[in-house]
């Protein structure tokens, strides 16, 4: 099979982009449209618009502004799924606060990029999102971790300093072997801290256990 055949085989994935800012919404759809994996549903630049596309079109993934003018992306998202949209939601945002990016999550959002990182990043960041994984710009896993110690609630009340450590590094997007680099213990000794985390968390994959740590920086801010 040549690649031509293979393109034409390729299961697409269907996108739909909500920003106000005309300039931006035309290039970034150019330009995702020119991938062999992506499809442009649409762009749009109001929610009423991008709330009756949904109604009309199959879209697996909607890239949405958290800054829309009058309204903020959080009312979308909840739009959304009331209209009963079953897709993922990555945000695109010049920059959102902690709360802000918490709030997006807990609505459903699978991710929040933000629009200084490269085409390149934003093409690997649909393609997880797509697939099920949660994508978090590092800088705002940043702004988020220094609530996760001081929350005082379960599940991550009583971690240890060693899941501490562990909990740091993947907020950091490192590996295990970085992880255990960086602490100074073996990687099993990680890998078992992380099945740790897991239980205590009740999740099973790092994703889920990032997802829950921002909610309890959430928690920790409204307390």
């Amino acid at each position: 099979m040549n690649r031509r055949d293979k393109t034409a085989n390729m299961q697409r994935i269907r996108l739909l982009l909500l920003d106000d800012h005309v300039l931006f919404r035309e290039g970034v759809s150019r330009l995702l449209a020119s991938e062999p994996d992506f499809e442009m549903a649409g762009h749009f630049g109001t929610a009423e618009e991008a709330l009756a596309a949904l109604r009309q079109e199959k879209i697996d993934v909607v890239l949405l502004d958290y800054d829309l003018g009058d309204d903020h992306g959080g009312q979308f998202l909840s739009a959304a799924r009331e209209a009963g949209y079953k897709g993922k939601v990555l945000m695109i945002t010049a920059g959102m606060t902690a709360t802000e990016s918490s709030v997006a999550l807990q609505l459903g959002a699978s991710g929040i990029f933000l629009k200084h990182n490269s085409p390149a990043m934003l093409a690997k960041a649909i393609r997880l999102v797509a697939g099920g994984e949660l994508w978090v710009d590092q800088k705002v896993i940043q702004l988020m971790a220094d609530g996760i110690q001081r929350h005082e609630e379960q599940p991550l009340r009583k971690l240890t300093e060693r899941e501490q450590e562990v909990l740091r590094g993947i907020f950091e997007g490192l590996t295990n072997k970085e992880i255990a680099a960086q602490i100074g213990v073996s990687e099993s000794a990680v890998k078992a801290t992380l099945q740790q985390l897991f239980h205590k968390t009740r999740v099973r994959t790092r994703s889920q256990l990032v997802r829950i740590a921002l909610e309890a920086s959430l928690a920790t801010r409204k307390g």
